[in-house]
């Protein structure tokens, strides 16, 4: 749970100055402490950490569209970055609840680069 809530607490700390890298910095710590040790949490955060980089990424090409665009493309990319923010929140929210209640959740659009 720790794992997938970690992303919010990374995202509302270093939202000034990082962005979206403080989002898996939290799963990254829990997961690297605890693979070794507890199953579920391993599972659990490699899943947070994967969820996280696909929106880091996600966000990363978003921006980079609206610079090459000179700025226009910034009228369609604000309100897709807000529409996707909001969905990140309801399914790390989802996480948490499930992997609390010992459920191994899946994120539906995460790009699982770590296994």
């Amino acid at each position: 749970m720790f794992a997938h809530l970690s992303a919010l607490l990374g995202g509302l700390v270093t939202a000034g100055w990082a962005g979206s890298i403080g989002c898996f910095i939290g799963p990254l710590v829990i997961w690297l402490v605890k693979k070794e040790t507890m199953p579920f949490v391993d599972d659990q955060a490699k899943e947070a950490l994967n969820f996280n980089i696909t929106l880091a990424g996600l966000f990363l090409v978003l921006f980079m569209l609206g610079i090459l665009t000179l700025g226009i493309g910034f009228l369609i990319v604000i309100p897709l970055m807000l529409i996707i923010g909001v969905a990140a929140l309801v399914f790390i929210i989802i996480a948490a609840i499930k992997s609390n209640e010992g459920v191994a959740y899946r994120y539906p659009f995460a790009i699982r680069l770590i296994k």
